[in-house]
């Protein structure tokens, strides 16, 4: 008799929301709304490059070379195409449009090439590398497709009726309002909503319908550890930004 690991999909799909509405930080209002000063915001900037945003092509890419399914690495490829070239929607790397952000703020981007990752951060890293390298193409999908690329609207990507992520216009992102940044620094803003709803669709079909009964549970832990990961790092860039809970 085949093995069941006791979640049923709906179960599943459950619990990887019930995750992703929790991918929540209290100090998020505060980037949102101005409070860090300018000249502390780079912190931010760099841990989130250096943790993920400059190696997140390899890490789908981790996720592809390990899955024996052809319908997902069709859809894994497309994702590190778009992600690792620009494909037809940016034209440029995703990693390089987000040094766009520090470039139009004015900071010196020689800080990029060298980044020192504070100890929540490097700790965070070691969980995505784990869990991309080490625990089957199921764990590195739902990590850097559902967890990495998704946000605590997931649920509106699924049901109509639920709220999806938010897309106000772009002159009201908070780095322009706040922070003056120049709107054609956002590219990486518009790529993302250019290819959201399709990147979207393709997480939850590859999670759904594609991961065996019998890795349902280890997908979610590690979703769970990647969450406590996430946050604890977030609290130390808060910090280290200036902010206090």
């Amino acid at each position: 008799m085949p093995y069941s690991s006791g979640v049923d999909r709906d179960g599943f799909r459950e619990a990887l929301l019930t995750v992703m509405e929790r991918k929540v930080h209290w100090a998020w209002p505060h980037f949102g709304s101005g409070r860090v000063p300018k000249d502390r915001l780079h912190r931010h900037f760099e841990q989130e490059y250096a943790t993920y945003v400059r190696d997140f092509p390899v890490m789908v890419g981790w996720a592809y070379v390990q899955c024996p399914i052809a319908e997902v690495r069709r859809d894994l490829a497309e994702n590190l195409y778009e992600e690792e070239t620009g494909g037809v929607i940016a034209g440029r790397p995703h990693p390089d449009l987000f040094l766009e952000y520090p470039r139009g703020l004015g900071m010196d981007l020689s800080r990029f090439e060298n980044i020192e990752l504070l100890p929540a951060a490097r700790a965070f890293r070691a969980t995505l590398d784990d869990h991309t390298q080490r625990r089957g193409w199921s764990q590195a999908c739902a990590v850097t497709t559902i967890f990495l690329e998704g946000t605590d609207h997931e649920r509106g990507e699924l049901d109509p009726a639920a709220p999806k992520r938010p897309a106000p216009p772009l002159e009201q992102h908070p780095l322009v309002v706040h922070y003056g940044l120049p709107l054609d620094a956002l590219a990486l803003t518009k790529a993302h909503r250019r290819v959201e709803g399709s990147h979207r669709a393709a997480a939850w079909r590859i999670l759904l319908d594609h991961v065996p009964d019998s890795e349902r549970e280890g997908v979610i832990a590690a979703m769970e550890k990647t969450l406590a990961a996430w946050l604890a790092y977030r609290d130390e860039v808060a910090a280290a930004c200036g902010l206090q809970r």
